[in-house]
């Protein structure tokens, strides 16, 4: 279940539930309590609360609910699944963590080092060379 931790800085503290491989992965992350993420949280939080006690059976004449299926229903609440790309990034966002890389990875991609720069060059080499090449067979057709 997701659960919430407010501290004095403005920030919430956000920790979800996944299913991995059969495995019970928990994701915590830390938002600004103002953020769009942070809102959505606490009002779901919310209505959980405001759930909970009405979901209870009490014994002024209510139908309880009985059999396996509601047993397992309130054991086993089905969990949200992770695929193995969210996996993968949390795994590479926690190992940057670990190691303190995070900024050394930043700076390293921001320069003319970074792959994105790369790229750019040689995309940017790529079509200087093609309009080279059709200007010297467009010159070869007129004559």
């Amino acid at each position: 279940k997701p659960q919430e931790k407010p501290k004095d800085s403005g920030k919430v503290t956000i920790t979800k539930t996944f299913d991995f491989a059969g495995e019970e992965i928990k994701v915590t992350k830390e938002v600004d309590s103002n953020s769009k993420e942070a809102k959505s949280f606490l009002k779901q939080q919310e209505k959980l609360q405001s759930a909970a006690p009405a979901s209870l059976p009490t014994v002024s004449g209510l139908k309880r609910p009985s059999g396996m299926s509601s047993l397992l229903g309130k054991i086993g609440a089905k969990k949200q699944k992770m695929s193995t790309l969210e996996k993968s990034k949390l795994d590479w966002e926690n190992f940057k963590e670990e190691e303190g890389i995070v900024e050394e990875l930043a700076i390293h991609n921001r320069g003319k080092d970074g792959y994105i720069e790369r790229k750019a060059f040689l995309e940017r080499v790529d079509h200087r060379q093609f309009e080279i090449e059709r200007d010297i067979r467009l010159s070869r057709m007129k004559p």
